[in-house]
């Protein structure tokens, strides 16, 4: 493949604009792997990318797509040879490096790893970061001493990329989650999805004068951060902890040391960006074995090059379900 279609946003007197184009190898920076991508992912930065957001990306033209599975068409390095299905997630992909939502790649062999046996690649990008970030959640949880006899786990942005495959995951193992969301027409989804109780997020906003709320979460998963966040934090259980990985409400928590002075409980941050690639292979293996959900195609919205923008603009509005996966073999 020399010629490939990608989404390119570019930057213009008058914001950013994002159309699909035809691309070649030359356009891709060096790198000592070039794959031929098959599947991406949509997920929140990438629409932040999308956008302009200098904290994401900052070198335009570019093109976006923090996710990409696909086949090696050229290889460097002994790792790896032409024909071998590899995943990348992370590092500087789709950042200021082209990512994958165009036809093909090259990046450092640093950041691929081999298709996990047990998943496929479009498996794989139903998961992409967003689901790999829930599966560190819940193992780095686990590694605090969550057990499902710990109590009840809330997720918070539920119905979203990290939420959605949390609750799948935390259902399978055994967990009485609770999932939190604004979409009330969701809730047969989640509870499909392994969701015990449903409760409104704007519920989990009361009690923010407050410096601690009634004991009640054996750990909570959390990607919007803000006030939602800290009344989590303020409500866990003794010993407890809860994980942050996103800022979907806000960056910003009104944070006192008196839940962690006084229930001796843990905020735990979760990046999956510059994961060193050995935690990278293992997390993948067990999403690929005792850890894959039997019901990953639930989470799925199929997107393609063509309805990636409109999709663009519905996850930055919180308006996403759940995963849409980019299938780059489809032209319209």
């Amino acid at each position: 493949m020399t010629a490939f279609r990608a989404l390119l946003i570019e930057k213009t007197d008058d914001g950013f604009t994002r159309n699909v184009v035809e691309r070649t190898l030359d356009d891709l920076p060096e790198g000592e792997v070039t794959i031929e991508v098959k599947y991406s992912s949509l997920n929140y930065k990438d629409g932040l990318s999308a956008t302009g957001n200098p904290g994401v990306t900052r070198n335009f033209p570019h093109t976006p797509g923090i996710d990409a599975a696909g086949v090696v068409s050229a290889s460097s390095v002994n790792e790896f040879k032409a024909g071998d299905e590899v995943v990348v997630i992370g590092f500087d992909l789709g950042m200021n490096t082209p990512g994958g939502f165009g036809g093909c790649i090259r990046v450092p062999a640093a950041w691929v790893v081999a298709r996990p046996d047990g998943l496929s690649l479009e498996e794989s990008m139903i998961l992409g970061t967003a689901g790999f970030t829930a599966a560190l959640s819940v193992s780095k949880l686990e590694h605090m001493g969550m057990t499902p006899h710990s109590g009840p786990v809330l997720v918070t942005g539920a119905t979203g990329g990290v939420g959605s495959v949390a609750v799948a995951l935390l259902g399978k193992l055994g967990y009485e989650v609770t999932a939190a969301t604004g979409k009330a027409d969701k809730a047969d989804f989640l509870k499909a999805l392994g969701a015990t109780e449903i409760v409104d997020r704007e519920a989990l906003h009361e009690g923010t004068e407050r410096a601690l709320l009634r004991e009640h979460w054996g750990g909570v998963v959390d990607s919007v951060g803000g006030e939602i966040l800290y009344n989590a934090v303020k409500a866990l259980r003794y010993g407890c902890s809860a994980t942050c990985c996103g800022l979907v409400s806000s960056s910003d928590i009104p944070a006192t040391v008196l839940p962690f002075i006084l229930r001796s409980v843990n905020l735990l941050g979760v990046d999956s960006v510059e994961l060193p690639l050995p935690q990278k292979k293992e997390t993948w293996s067990r999403l690929a074995t005792d850890w894959k959900l039997d019901n990953l195609t639930e989470l799925k919205t199929t997107l393609t090059l063509d309805t990636l923008s409109e999709a663009i603009d519905q996850i930055l509005a919180g308006n996403m379900v759940g995963r849409g996966v980019v299938d780059l073999s489809v032209s319209s």
